[in-house]
């Protein structure tokens, strides 16, 4: 019987043991429905840099505002209302830049270039999330080579530099802002890369990789000196309308959002050498390729085909539409 205190602290040890797994992996922050009826059209996803487990989103079509939703129980916990700026016209990218300001691109332009400029607007991370109106700062952007339709806007990490990842079925560009954004004058993107169909990017939270999405696939790119580098498949999964991707603040996996409403943010894990800005692909699996200079596997390939091509046409069906109604 005097073995019994033993047997049972060595029980206890074991069942602490185990519980660590179990409360590492509860506080990494899960796939989530977005459950606020006035988020229909969420265009871009960026996780808090002040607020782990919460994320930036906004509708397209809106008032100059965003949501930050609660991965945990998929609610808006604040409401943020930018001040200072114009009546949006296509919002459809949000990140969180290394100087605590979101930085929100009206980039959009479903005509293709029918708006000589367009509009980033930045404002502080909030310290509380709280229901708000918030000062926020309007900067004008042009783009070197013409206008042009945009649905993608990252910040690097570490620079605190712009991008912009325009989007066109035949293959798109990367454009690079300047140094420094001006609120005096126009801000004048330069194309430094061709790239493919984009809807979203995102940069790594060390800066070392860059992930740029389509509707049905997604690739992985080195960022080296401010360019991108070899590319690889980064497995995505396929929704009805793939509009949106963001890091988590770990950079352990990727957030991928959909429009419409009650929307799925998909949380897909990367594998090790991903993880760390590295170039191998995500695994077996990976549901995704194309778009780059190395195509998906075979494999790969072959096992979700059918689900593209139905997908294809529902999400040409969806575009069209709302083209229609947009110019109407």
């Amino acid at each position: 019987m005097r073995s019994l205190p033993y047997v049972t602290a060595a029980a206890a040890a074991f069942v602490l043991l185990a519980a660590v797994p179990a409360a590492s992996a509860a506080s990494e922050d899960p796939g989530f429905t977005i459950k606020d009826p006035r988020v229909t059209e969420s265009s871009g996803l960026a996780a808090s840099r002040a607020h782990p487990g919460v994320y930036w989103t906004h509708n397209d079509q809106d008032k100059p505002r965003v949501f930050a939703v609660d991965a945990r129980t998929g609610k808006t916990v604040a409401t943020i209302t930018l001040r200072g700026v114009g009546t949006p016209r296509d919002m459809e990218a949000i990140s969180v830049g290394p100087d605590g300001k979101v930085y929100v691109g009206d980039i959009g332009d479903n005509l293709n270039g029918s708006w000589d400029h367009v509009w980033i607007y930045t404002f502080p991370e909030p310290k509380a999330l709280r229901d708000m109106t918030v000062n926020a700062t309007q900067y004008t952007v042009t783009y070197a080579d013409g206008a042009r339709n945009a649905e993608a806007l990252m910040v690097h990490p570490k620079t605190g530099r712009v991008y912009i990842a325009s989007k066109n079925e035949d293959g798109g560009g990367l454009y690079e802002g300047p140094a420094q954004l001006t609120r005096s004058g126009t801000n004048t993107f330069r194309r430094i890369a061709e790239v493919p169909w984009v809807t979203d990017g995102a940069f790594s939270p060390d800066g070392k990789e860059l992930v740029l999405r389509s509707y049905f696939s997604a690739r992985g790119y080195e960022w080296t000196n401010g360019r991108l580098g070899a590319d690889h498949r980064v497995k995505a999964p396929i929704q009805g309308q793939a509009e949106s991707v963001t890091y988590t603040t770990d950079g352990k996996a990727l957030m991928f959002g959909t429009e419409g409403e009650q929307s799925e943010v998909e949380r897909v894990p990367l594998g090790k050498d991903e993880a760390s800005g590295g170039t191998s692909p995500s695994g077996k699996d990976g549901a995704s390729g194309g778009g780059g200079s190395g195509g998906a596997d075979d494999d790969d390939q072959n096992s979700f085909t059918y689900a593209v091509i139905g997908l294809a046409a529902a999400t040409a069906l969806v575009l069209g539409l709302k083209r229609l109604l947009r110019r109407g």
